[in-house]
């Protein structure tokens, strides 16, 4: 096999070349070896031209409008100067690992502006739905040039978690109920929100829009904020009629002048950058402990009596364990 070259896809990401962006994604995403090990002397390259872009999370109820919002939002940066890229962590297949939704029917807008990049990528079944590599796809976006980073949840499991821990700012879209609001929504949820915002207030929706609001304000204020220095608000939008999407803009930037005045920002970023390491030292030790010969001998037959029934989980994995007892990985 041809050895790669990094330098290529390292020039290619600091012209702004959005072929040789999606090429580096690409080989970011790879599990061969070698792909891995040019994907690290590249990030590591790129990482001087990293940190300077504005990392947005975007999750939401199903039904919510997330796609059309973000579509709508994200052409209104554009328009005003912005560069913009768009990861939409699309939910897996169980079998086959790709993605559920098809990214040409998604933000058709938003995907033909020259100054917007949009990434859908399967989650590949990890935790939460977000992809694997979604980290490594916003440093290169960043050193590619775009300011603005939007990563879009599937909006189920703990994806929210998840994304919260990688960008700056997180929003939740919300639809006005009937007097439900609150049903179905996790308190985690809320306490990881720097902002709500009840989409789709238009036409007849709108006073439901506004009696949502006032219930959400309540429930916030039995919250403790994640941040001493910034309380979230609770806004009104419309996607599809572009009303209320620049106040909530405004409110991303006055987020972002609070905390870094207070210095909570670059803190923030520094907590998320450990954490992160331990998120793919957790990974590797699970890959290099399957890749044991004895645990590659032994676990075809434990799975086989975990399956039977005659093997409890708990006790396979204390087998499992067990077999590397006074043993050092390779």
């Amino acid at each position: 096999m041809k050895p790669i070259d990094p330098q290529t896809y390292i020039d290619g990401v600091l012209a702004g070349d959005r072929r040789m962006l999606s090429k580096a994604i690409t080989l970011i995403e790879s599990a061969l070896a070698t792909h891995q090990e040019a994907a690290r002397r590249m990030l590591s390259a790129l990482l001087p031209k990293t940190g300077s872009a504005v990392r947005l999370g975007i999750t939401g109820v199903p039904g919510v409008g997330k796609s059309t919002f973000i579509e709508s939002f994200g052409t209104m940066l554009v328009r005003e100067g912005h560069r913009v890229a768009v990861l939409a962590v699309d939910p897996s297949s169980a079998r086959s690992g790709g993605s559920v939704m098809a990214d040409k029917t998604r933000m058709e807008k938003l995907s033909i502006e020259p100054r917007a990049f949009i990434r859908p990528s399967p989650s590949g079944g990890t935790l939460g739905g977000v992809a694997r590599k979604t980290r490594e796809t916003m440093l290169l976006c960043e050193a590619a040039g775009y300011d603005v980073i939007i990563v879009e949840t599937v909006g189920v499991g703990q994806s929210e978690t998840a994304v919260a821990s990688m960008v700056d700012f997180f929003l939740v879209l919300l639809l006005a109920g009937a007097g439900d609001e609150l049903q179905g929504l996790k308190k985690g949820i809320l306490e990881l929100a720097d902002a709500l915002a009840i989409n789709k207030a238009d036409g007849d929706n709108l006073g439901p829009a506004r009696k949502a609001a006032k219930v959400f304000e309540l429930a916030l204020h039995l919250l403790q904020p994640a941040s001493p220095s910034w309380t979230p608000p609770v806004l009104t939008c419309s996607a599809r009629e572009m009303t209320g999407i620049d106040t909530i803009w405004k409110t991303v930037l006055r987020h972002r002048e609070i905390l870094s005045a207070s210095h909570e920002l670059e803190e923030k970023r520094r907590r998320q950058a450990g954490d992160w390491m331990w998120s793919l030292i957790d990974e590797g030790l699970k890959d290099r402990f399957i890749r044991q010969p004895e645990i590659k001998k032994q676990l075809p037959r434990i799975l086989r009596e975990i399956d039977r029934g005659t093997l409890a989980p708990t006790a396979a994995a204390d087998k499992l364990l067990f077999l590397l007892d006074n043993k050092s990985y390779e």
